[in-house]
C-alpha cells in the first residue's frame, strides 16, 4: 500500500508581495521556512522511498527541508531518467528533479503584481488569465497546458511506483499540483479553477487495489472550492 503526499512549497517573497513568479526562480521567506519546519515535523514518521520534485529553488528547499527530518538520507540523482532500482537502499532517498513539475508559465505576467497587471491589462482580463481552465496569459500558459505535461510525467514515472507499494513525496507548486489533484480526484475542467492551496499544505493519498484515495486525518486537504 503506497502512500503519496502533495506539497506545495513555502511562502515565497514574492507570494508575499502578490507577484506572479511563474518560473521565475525565487527562495523562501522566513514564514515560508516557518511553514515547512512544521510540515516536515508532521511527516517525519513517514517512511519515503521516493522524492520528486521541480527545477525551481522554492521547491527544491521545501523538499530538502522535509527530507532533513527524514530517518534516511535523501540524494539528488542528476538524471532525468526513471526510478533505478540501483538506488533501492534503506538508508538512502532518491530525488529526482524534473520541468514538467515546474509552475506554471505565466508569460508576459511574470514579475508583474496582480494590482499592476489589473491596472494594465483590466480586472477581467487578468482574472479569466489566472482563473480559467483554457485560457493562457500571453506567451504563458493555462491550467490545461501544464496538466498537459504533469500528468503524463506522473503517470510513467510516478504512478507505477505507488503500484509497487513505495512512498512517495513531490514537492512541487500551486498550479502543477492542482493538475495532480484534478488527474486524482477527477475534478471537471470547471471545478478546479476553484481550487486553491496555500504556501506549506500538503495532501496524502493512499495507493488501495490500484486506486489513490484521499487519506483521512491530518493531512487531508479539506478547504472547499472558492475563490480565493
Amino acid at each position: 500500500m503506497g502512500k503519496l503526499v502533495l506539497v506545495r512549497h513555502g511562502q515565497s517573497p514574492w507570494n508575499k508581495k502578490q507577484i506572479f513568479t511563474g518560473w521565475t526562480d525565487v527562495s523562501l521567506t522566513g514564514q515560508g521556512i516557518e511553514e515547512i519546519q512544521l510540515l516536515a515535523k508532521k511527516l517525519k514518521d513517514i517512511n519515503f522511498d521516493v522524492m520528486f520534485t521541480s527545477r525551481l529553488e522554492r521547491a527544491r528547499t521545501t523538499l530538502l527541508m522535509i527530507a532533513a527530518e527524514q530517518k534516511n538520507t535523501a540524494i539528488f540523482i542528476h538524471q532525468d531518467k526513471k526510478y533505478n532500482t540501483m538506488f533501492d537502499d534503506q538508508h538512502n532517498v532518491p530525488i529526482y528533479s524534473h520541468k514538467a513539475l515546474n509552475e506554471r508559465h505565466y508569460g508576459l505576467l511574470q514579475g508583474m503584481t496582480k494590482e499592476y497587471a489589473r491596472e494594465k491589462f483590466g480586472e477581467d482580463q487578468v482574472h479569466e488569465w489566472r482563473r480559467s481552465y483554457a485560457v493562457c496569459p500571453p506567451q504563458g500558459e493555462s491550467l490545461h497546458d501544464v496538466y498537459d505535461r504533469v500528468v503524463p510525467y506522473f503517470e510513467e514515472n510516478i504512478l507505477p511506483l505507488l503500484q509497487e507499494g513505495k512512498n512517495i513525496l513531490i514537492s512541487a507548486h500551486g498550479n502543477s499540483l492542482r493538475a495532480l489533484i484534478k488527474y486524482n480526484d477527477k475534478i471537471s475542467d470547471e471545478d478546479i479553477v476553484h481550487l486553491e492551496l496555500a504556501p506549506g499544505d500538503a495532501i496524502s493519498y493512499i495507493m488501495e487495489d490500484g486506486k489513490l484515495t484521499k487519506e483521512k486525518g491530518e493531512h487531508e486537504f479539506t478547504r472547499p472550492m472558492e475563490w480565493q
